[in-house]
């Protein structure tokens, strides 16, 4: 099959488009023919090495963890999906090797879940690893519900955008931080925009002025001295992207593939009450540079890589 990989860490300019051996489908797995890969900044974190401390990479490594596509073969043990339903998958493993950014990928059934039928396949591949992470993070570490006002920083992004619109099933009030220029996207995810860096903790103040129930950190570093800045006492505070949240009492999340959230996910997308933004596809051949306009940040919703 074709695909594109990578024999070394590196940047951008280790990625190689060509043939590699097809996966091999065990007992509980499911191969996929893909046809949507969304990019997400843990996919060039990983090939630059930063993951090597805590998961082997099998080189050549197929990069990638979110997949939408229709089933091919099931592994003998399988029984909950047959040849061409179509799924939604966070293919994550315990190691590197077989990715998402291919022509077919070997997926778990633990990392799989219906593809939400309104949605076209480059929509529901922007769902797993972002969906996920929103979820697991509202729902498990912040345990919001009605009435509560949550502060989500980076709102507009792959993660953030999710949150909003899960914060908001939830009943929850939300003050979401973004760029003057993702303000009215805001507004239509049901968020009340501001802007980021120097003064936040008192235009959130401004906004809510008894504090925020819940903060939600996609950033680190101030944003995430801000939060503490602006939680009412006993306040939940979460972040992905800042371990030094569990010094100030708040969970450090990383996601995991969980069958059960992702269906929950492909439900409330069913339902209307999630949706996916693209902001630009790629084809499989021009993975690199999809990877480059994701690391520039700033990117509203999702970058998906298309497979024919």
């Amino acid at each position: 099959m074709k695909a594109i990989s990578y024999r070394r860490y590196g940047g951008p300019e280790v990625l190689e488009f060509g043939e590699v051996r097809d996966p091999k489908v065990g007992p509980d797995s499911v191969l996929v023919r893909v046809k949507a890969a969304a990019v997400n900044p843990v996919d060039w974190k990983a090939q630059a090495g930063y993951l090597d401390p805590v998961l082997d990479a099998v080189f050549p490594v197929i990069p990638g963890w979110d997949v939408a596509g229709v089933v091919e073969q099931t592994g003998p043990a399988v029984t909950e999906f047959q040849e061409g339903d179509e799924v939604i998958g966070y293919v994550r493993e315990d190691f590197l090797s077989r990715g998402t950014c291919a022509e077919y990928v070997a997926a778990p059934l633990r990392t799989l879940a219906r593809k939400p039928r309104n949605l076209t396949f480059e929509q529901a591949a922007g769902i797993p690893l972002a969906g996920l992470t929103a979820y697991q993070s509202l729902v498990g570490a912040l345990r919001v519900g009605e009435g509560d006002t949550v502060l989500v920083h980076a709102a507009a992004g792959g993660v953030g955008s999710m949150a909003v619109q899960l914060a908001r099933h939830l009943g929850a009030r939300v003050i979401g931080t973004a760029g003057e220029h993702n303000h009215d996207y805001l507004r239509t995810l049901g968020a009340e925009p501001t802007v980021y860096g120097e003064g936040l903790a008192e235009r959130v103040r401004a906004l809510a002025p008894d504090g925020v129930q819940a903060a939600f950190d996609l950033v680190g570093g101030d944003a995430l001295t801000t939060s503490t800045e602006v939680l009412t006492p006993g306040g939940r505070l979460a972040s992905i992207a800042d371990p030094a949240v569990l010094g100030l009492g708040g969970a450090y999340v990383f996601v995991r593939p969980d069958p059960a959230d992702l269906q929950d996910l492909t439900d409330l997308a069913e339902r209307g009450a999630l949706g996916v933004e693209v902001s630009a596809t790629y084809p499989l051949e021009q993975t690199a540079e999809a990877q480059q306009r994701n690391a520039e940040g700033h990117t509203r919703g999702k970058i998906v890589i298309t497979v024919d």
